[in-house]
């Protein structure tokens, strides 16, 4: 056993296994990292003491051992600290639903509860000004939960953004990179499965999950506590750290683990949890409205992300309490640093911390179960992205189609019947400007000296063409035509004219 004080008074220290006293006891102290290194035997040799990286548990004063609990409900059996059922006791993960009732005002103030099991009240009463950027939830303290869902649905609809999520499916380039990141717990998942063929106990596997001294110093800042929840609530306990562990699994996907100053945004944005005070019936539930509010709220808003996020999520509760507590500690450090955000960690996050260390690892392993069995597609969202996507796909195939065409039409050549018509009009043209003669000389014995000095044979035809009203339109057109169909000028000209249409002056 190691044991680490920085402090100069006694720390007493609860074990989950029970220690002799032999003279085989050790125990030395490095002066320079000031750590105090204390070997004990146990009682039972080979013992495996789970929970020895639980510091916050370990700092638990010793209970008083009594017949009767010191704190028992009339009228109710006795509840423990993992919500009242025996440990062998299947799980049931479904709660059980009534129809809605209406109820008058004033019982409304003794039903409006949130936080950490539902244990918390009249908080925002006189905070709700300061923490409205925290919260999307207006007047928690009198708004009932089924008034919260409703409100919660009514929102995302309206949040919903067709053309930001079809320009995520089609563009999916910067998804596809986050998609190929792996987190921290991925590795250690691997290196759990390869223990798991090598036929080590299931215990060993909390080892794999360790804590910086950072996280260890968290750790015995938290004021241990025990907690009196009944069957229903400690069910929304577990339910509510599936909704937080999602938005925390996108997060760290979408930042490939470097947090940044949208993380508490994030977090606390893709948790109904956190921003509606929203409860629970089922899993499939929670996964619902975590995939809308990632189509509605972060900057990638893809299907592929939701599906990834529900699979990190399985493999850090399959990982055990360590890994679960180590995302936690990050939460809470993320709302830590962020204000106001730090009153998430008073309501629910501080509370989590705690309360893990003591959980039963195999009600962990059985919500994981329960979350992998749960699918969840498109159509189930309720935002219509099928018929969003059916509809975008058949738009592009229609522009393919017309790019394809277009591209066709410009690259296929005249016929000769074509051709034939575009040089009819030139044969026309002399007759025309013959006619015209006495008007062309009128014009040029007009124009100033200057004039003729420049002027060369494309000027002295297109004289001829600017006073023949007839022949003019005709020419000019055919001149725009051939020029806009990438033909140069000069070979717009029918046979017989003996100069080109443009030269290059000094060469004559």
């Amino acid at each position: 056993m190691h044991c680490s004080s920085r402090k100069h008074w006694d720390k007493r220290l609860t074990l989950p296994g029970r220690i002799i006293e032999n003279g085989s006891e050790q125990g030395s102290y490095d002066v320079d990292k000031g750590l105090f290194t204390i070997q004990l035997p146990k009682e039972t040799p080979g013992q495996h003491f789970e929970g020895l990286n639980m510091l916050t548990a370990l700092l638990a004063p010793r209970k008083y051992r009594t017949a009767k609990p010191l704190v028992e409900e009339i009228g109710t059996s006795a509840v423990s600290e993992e919500g009242g059922e025996d440990d062998d006791e299947e799980f049931n993960w479904e709660i059980e639903q009534f129809p809605y009732e209406e109820v008058s005002e004033s019982a409304l103030k003794l039903q409006c509860h949130y936080g950490f099991g539902h244990l918390r009240s009249g908080v925002f009463q006189r905070l709700q000004d300061e923490f409205s950027d925290v919260i999307d939830i207006k007047d928690p303290d009198f708004t009932p939960a089924a008034e919260r869902k409703q409100k919660r649905l009514a929102a995302e609809l309206t949040k919903f953004d067709p053309d930001h999520y079809l320009a995520d499916f089609f563009e999916d380039e910067a998804i596809e990179q986050v998609l190929k990141y792996n987190p921290w717990w991925m590795d250690t998942y691997s290196k759990m499965i390869s223990s798991l063929g090598k036929s080590q106990e299931q215990e060993d596997h909390a080892a794999l999950v360790s804590f910086s001294e950072e996280e260890k110093y968290q750790l015995r800042k938290f004021v241990n506590k025990s907690y009196l929840l009944d069957k229903r609530a400690h069910c929304q306990v577990y339910y509510s750290l599936i909704d937080i562990l999602l938005a925390y699994c996108y997060e760290t996907r979408v930042t490939e683990g470097e947090r940044n100053v949208e993380s508490a945004w994030n977090i606390r944005k893709l948790s109904p949890t956190l921003c509606w005070f929203e409860t629970w019936t089922s899993v499939h539930e929670i996964l619902v409205s975590f995939g809308r509010r990632v189509l509605c709220y972060p900057l990638y808003r893809h299907f592929k992300l939701v599906l990834k996020a529900c699979r990190d999520t399985v493999v850090v509760l399959e990982l055990g309490k360590s890994a679960v507590l180590k995302c936690l500690l990050d939460i809470h450090n993320i709302f830590q640093e962020s204000d106001p955000a730090y009153i998430l960690n008073d309501l629910y996050i501080s509370d989590y911390c705690v309360w893990i260390q003591k959980a039963k690892s195999k009600k962990l392993t059985a919500l994981a179960e329960a979350l992998k069995d749960v699918s969840l597609t498109k159509a189930q969202l309720g935002l219509e992205l099928e018929e969003l996507e059916t509809a975008a796909l058949l738009v592009q195939e229609e522009e393919a189609a017309l790019t394809a065409a277009h591209s066709t039409s410009r690259q296929t050549p005249p016929s000769s019947s074509e051709a034939g018509a575009l040089e009819e009009p030139d044969s026309t043209l002399p007759s025309e400007t013959e006619d015209s003669g006495s008007e062309q000389e009128e014009l040029k014995g007009g124009e100033s000296k200057t004039v003729n000095s420049l002027r060369g044979p494309f000027l002295e035809e297109s004289s001829a063409l600017c006073i023949n009203s007839d022949g003019v339109c005709r020419k000019l057109a055919l001149l725009r035509s051939d020029a806009s169909q990438g033909m140069t000028l000069a070979s717009a000209w029918a046979p017989g004219v003996s100069q080109p249409l443009i030269e290059e002056l000094g060469e004559h």
